[in-house]
């Protein structure tokens, strides 16, 4: 397995493998790897010849009072696990590989990045796509491998793909869940036992949700106060957003039928204690 740390070696790599008509899938990551990461690096194997992790925690992406410091790191674990999996190179580059100190220039869009996570983190997703970007130039795959539990962010890359006629397919993969139903996330180990058992609210409240969806329920506002109830019994619980969006386009329904092709997402943002848990569903109707 290779480790690279410079943006030169990678592409060079990258675009041999290409010479030689391997398929290549990338799985980008900001690290602290996890069994969902492992999904996703597992998918990239079975379609591709090839298969690229990046290992970056970008700091574009974070808010001057979010936890850019403090995100869990350990690339000896990531390195281990990627290794165990079969993943052929690790681009691990430091901030000043990707950023020169007059880096200027940004990937932006309008529209589905104004919702859900966009509200309350107006320049995230400014910084995902921008980092997103430079991966696909400098790791030019045939496919990328992106979880369900950043379903916006999922969205948002597709939508970017399409809009600046990227030659990359996005794939998108289940949430891989602990055996209680908490989603995966490198921001669990933030949470004390408490808290950890407190988490669990988000599943069960959006399991709440789905019955009711699968039930027949199409007013939006009646699901949306049925999960909310659930989070609210909670007492280490805060909540940043409980919303129903057409997946296609993140924008707010009042009624589930008329998500344009059928598919909504039902997403959360719910502080327990001091820790910021996403969670979401996503359902054809």
């Amino acid at each position: 397995m290779i480790i690279s740390g410079s943006i030169e070696e990678t592409r060079n790599q990258v675009k041999e493998w290409k010479r030689q008509g391997c398929r290549v899938g990338l799985v980008p990551t900001m690290g602290y790897l996890h069994e969902g990461h492992k999904s996703l690096m597992e998918a990239a194997k079975r379609e591709n010849d090839k298969v690229a992790v990046s290992v970056f925690v970008n700091p574009i992406q974070f808010g001057p009072n979010e936890d850019f410091a403090s995100y869990p790191r350990d690339f000896g674990q990531d390195a281990a696990l990627c290794e165990s999996v079969g993943v052929d190179l690790v681009f691990h580059p430091e901030a000043e590989e990707m950023y020169d100190e007059d880096f200027c220039t940004y990937v932006d869009m309008d529209g589905l990045t104004k919702e859900l996570c966009g509200k309350s983190r107006p320049t995230h997703f400014r910084g995902v796509q921008t980092v997103v970007s430079k991966l696909f130039h400098i790791i030019p795959a045939d496919r990328a491998y992106f979880g369900q539990k950043d379903a916006q962010q999922l969205a948002v890359i597709k939508k970017m793909v399409r809009d600046m006629s990227m030659d990359i397919e996005i794939v998108g993969c289940p949430i891989v869940r602990e055996p209680d139903g908490l989603a995966k996330s490198s921001r669990n180990t933030y949470l004390n036992a408490e808290e950890r058992q407190a988490a669990l609210v988000l599943s069960r409240s959006l399991a709440e949700g789905r019955k009711l969806a699968k039930a027949g329920e199409r007013n939006a506002s009646r699901v949306k106060d049925a999960i909310t109830g659930v989070i609210e019994s909670e007492k280490f619980a805060r909540i940043d957003y409980v919303e129903i969006v057409d997946f296609a386009d993140i924008t707010p329904l009042a009624d589930l039928d008329h998500a344009k092709n059928g598919e909504i997402l039902c997403a959360v943002a719910v502080y327990i204690g001091k820790t910021r848990l996403i969670d979401n569903f996503i359902m054809k109707l």
